[in-house]
Formats: C-alpha cells, structure tokens, sequence
C-alpha cells in the first residue's frame, strides 16, 4: 500500500501544519490503496511564499542554466518512467500497456518540447527603437486533473519552469500517487529550492486558496467547467492571469468515401481510449445518414472488440476513475435509452464476469439526434454516439453546435476536403485522420476554457510582454 503523507516545499519534504489523512481507492478493486495527506490554507500559503522567494533568482537565470536542470530532470524522468506509469494505474485504472506507454511517454514528450523551444525562443525582439522583451509572469498555480494526470502536470510544470516562472502544483485527489513521484523526480533532479513545489489536497480548499492568494501570479486549471468557473471567480479580485482547459463534446466528421466503414471502427475504437475519460476524446460521431445502417454495424464491431478487465492483464480498457464517476457514467446511458436513441453496444452495468470494480461496457449509440442529452453533455466515459447528416454543411453546423470548442476530428481519403471541413470547424483544436504534434497549440473555443497549451503556444501563456521605448542598441 501506498502512503504519502509529506508534501514538497522550499526543496524539502514537510509534514502538513496540521496532518489530515485519506485513504485512496484502487478501481479496478475497490480495495484501499494508499493514503495520502491533505493541505490546508497555511500550507498553501508556505508552499506560494517559497515560490515567490524562489522567483527572485530562478527568473534571472540565462536560458542555458534552465536548460541544465530541464535536462536533469529529463534523465531523473526517464529513470522513473515504470515507476510512474504503475503509480497512474492504480490511482485511474489506466491498463498497465496504456499508463507505462502513452500516458508516461506525453509527460516525457512535454518535458522534450519545453526543452526545444526554450532553446530557440527569442526573448527579446528589437523594433526600431522598440524593444520587446518576454519575461516571466511568475508564481504559477497549476491544478491538474485525474484523467491524465503526468500529461496535464508535465504541460504545465515544464514550460512554465523553462519560462523561469516558478511553480505551486495542486493534482487531483484521484491521481495523487503519480504527482508525488512527479515530485521525487524533480527532488532527485536538484530543481533549486522553491521554483517547484507540490501540496496536495481538496479543491475546494487547496485550489481555491491558491487561486486568491494575492502572491500567485496566474493560475492554469484542467478541470470541469464548474471547477474553471470557480477558479476565475476566486482569483478575479487579485486580477491574476486564469487559464483553463475545461470540457468537451468534440465531434469526429467521418467523410463519405471508401474508408467509410473502417474510419467508423477506428473512431470507435480511439474514443475508448482510457475508457472514454478524456477532455478531447471525439464522443460525437457524425456520419452521413444514407450510411448509418453501416455505421451501427462498423460501431458495433468495433466496440465488442474493446476487451475490459483488469488493468493489470492484457485489456484494452480497465475500470473508470472512481465510483461516483461510474454512477454518473450509468445515468447517462440510461437517458441514452430513455431519449430513443437506438442502443447498438454495451449499456448498463458492469460488462459481464466482472462484478467488482469501475468497469462500464463500451457502449455505442446510433440514430442519435444534436438535442439529446447525451450528444451534449460530457459523459467522461466509454459512451459514443453517433449522428446523421445530410451533407457537409449539415456536418459541420452539427458539429458547432456545442457548448463546447475543444478538439475535433476528421477522417477521410480527400485530404483536401478534410482540410476544408477542419478550417470551419468552431475548435481549437481538429485532427486529420489522426494527426498529432507536440507543438500543435491545444486549448478551447466556448466554454472549453481559454488559452492554449503545448509547444511555443503553451510556453508562451508564462511570459509578460515588456515594451521598452527608446532603446538604442549599444554600438560595437
């Protein structure tokens, strides 16, 4: 069993002013996992004022000493990297090949990305007689999610770090195990006193004290639109810098062509990824309504193929996070059901064998129209739902008419078409037949949230913009 009940500040591992314990729930067992200690206002207060007195000297450094200790922890990080990707599974319930592979390699990715553009970032640009110059914003707040937990801290700490900011991380109360390695890593790293530091805790204490402190400097939250709202509200009168990466009800536009009936499947199949608990998973599918005969029958295959089980074995998908989430997640097929879309896989309940544990049956609905509950509220779990249009007009109204503008998808053979259904799609961030890049700039349009992150784009959102009038360059 797991225990942390220390938190890092100042370069240091400390106890909580006052020790308050919880204990954590494996769900893929629902056994006791661990036990974690959880902050309060004070420690909030130490942890931001070590941060503040790290600011001093951390953002006056050159760009090649940031480097030097980016590197480090990038060795410390790889050492870690199973150590990591266990920790993920048993706090999320990832499938050990999932949390060892693509979550611990987007951590490591970030890091590698933030090291590139800080070695090529221009800080300062001479305009005539204008210098512009970019300089670090300073205390940052992070409060990460459970969902992807090394990836959402990873884009947050690193570029921030590279930047010369320094930095405060609240994770998630489900994903603490992940977070306290994080902290070893940059412990073992030699990352100097105070630039980062790690308490954990409720978001209602923690996040929220963070977000008004009159010390920190911005805030960037990956959360729920709720908890994006509160933080904006909470730090609004220290008029500090909010970024937020909230929901999303991302539409997948499956062209009409001969890859018709595979790109089906291949949606079906990507969108159970991590069981269905990603921000920017494409949960909306749309397909052209003279094909929807053959899209339930390419959607039902694909998700009886999805095997469930322990993340531990040779699964594609393990339980959700926790059982709240697997509540939510049963409510939602069942006003599925009661809506009259036509349940073509999965449904309610545990799949069958599996009595213990957060699994949900990879479920698939079809004949789904844009007004139903479930095509416009975030499920945050294995349910896709499927959409007729009439044409790509149709598609692309379909698509944004949304709350939300997180990401997007297209699949299609005319990559021209593609790209012309992904320039209108109202999103901030839209892949062609699954295109990825760590340095595509990755944020919301509506209420998804604000601000961007990934690549220069991300590292940018850390830095003031200073104009100095009248600067004449020394001569030679």
């Amino acid at each position: 069993m797991r225990e942390y009940l220390k938190f890092y500040i100042d370069g240091q591992w400390v106890e909580p002013l006052e020790m308050t314990t919880v204990e954590t729930i494996n769900p893929a067992t629902e056994a006791v996992s661990g036990k974690i200690a959880l902050g309060n206002i004070a420690d909030v207060d130490r942890a931001v004022k070590s941060a503040r007195k790290a600011f001093d000297s951390w953002s006056q450094t050159s760009r090649e000493e940031r480097l030097a200790v980016l590197e480090k922890v990038a060795s410390e990080y790889e050492k870690r990297s199973a150590d990591i990707g266990s920790a993920i599974s048993d706090e999320m319930g990832a499938p050990m090949a999932l949390a060892q592979g693509f979550h611990v390699a987007l951590g490591g990715g970030h890091l590698a990305t933030a090291i590139e553009v800080l070695k090529n970032f221009e800080f300062e640009e001479l305009r005539g007689q204008t210098m512009i110059r970019h300089e670090p914003i300073g205390v940052c707040a992070m409060i990460t999610p459970w969902n992807w937990p090394i990836n959402q801290i990873a884009v947050k700490v690193f570029p921030a770090m590279a930047a010369g900011c320094t930095v405060v991380l609240k994770p998630s109360q489900e994903a603490h195990f992940s977070a306290q390695i994080f902290a070893e890593i940059m412990d073992a790293a030699g990352v100097p006193a105070g630039v980062f530091n790690l308490v954990q805790g409720k978001g209602s204490v923690i996040g929220a004290e963070l977000s008004r402190h009159p010390q920190v400097d911005m805030v960037s939250i990956t959360g729920s639109e709720f908890a994006g709202i509160e933080v904006a509200k909470n730090a609004a009168d220290t008029v500090k810098r909010v970024t937020q990466e909230l929901g999303g009800k991302s539409a997948l536009i499956v062209l009409d062509d001969e890859q018709f009936a595979a790109n089906v499947g291949k949606g079906v199949g990507g969108m159970m990824m991590n069981s269905g608990q990603t921000c920017s998973a494409t949960t909306r599918m749309l397909v052209p309504k003279a094909r929807m005969a053959e899209a339930i029958v390419a959607g039902k295959a694909a998700a009886e193929q999805v095997t469930v089980g322990d993340p531990k074995g040779e699964f594609a998908m393990g339980p959700v996070v926790s059982k709240s989430q697997f509540n939510s997640i049963q409510q939602y097929i069942e006003k599925g059901i009661a809506e009259g879309a036509t349940l073509v896989a999965g449904g309610p309940g545990r799949p069958e064998g599996l009595d213990k544990g957060w699994y949900v049956k990879p479920t698939v609905f079809a004949n789904v129209t844009n007004e139903m509950v479930i095509a416009r509220e975030e499920i945050f779990g294995p349910v896709q739902v499927i959409i007729g249009y009439d044409d790509l007009d149709h598609a692309i109204a379909i698509a944004n008419d949304s709350d939300f503008g997180l990401a997007g998808g297209v699949y299609g053979a005319d990559l021209q078409t593609c790209q012309n259904v992904a320039r209108r799609m109202r999103t901030g961030w839209v892949s062609i037949n699954d295109g990825f890049d760590f340095n595509c700039p990755f944020g919301g349009y509506k209420k998804s949230g604000n601000g961007r992150e990934w690549g220069e784009h991300g590292f940018t959102e850390y830095l003031e913009i200073k104009g100095i009038l009248g600067f004449v360059p020394a001569t030679e």
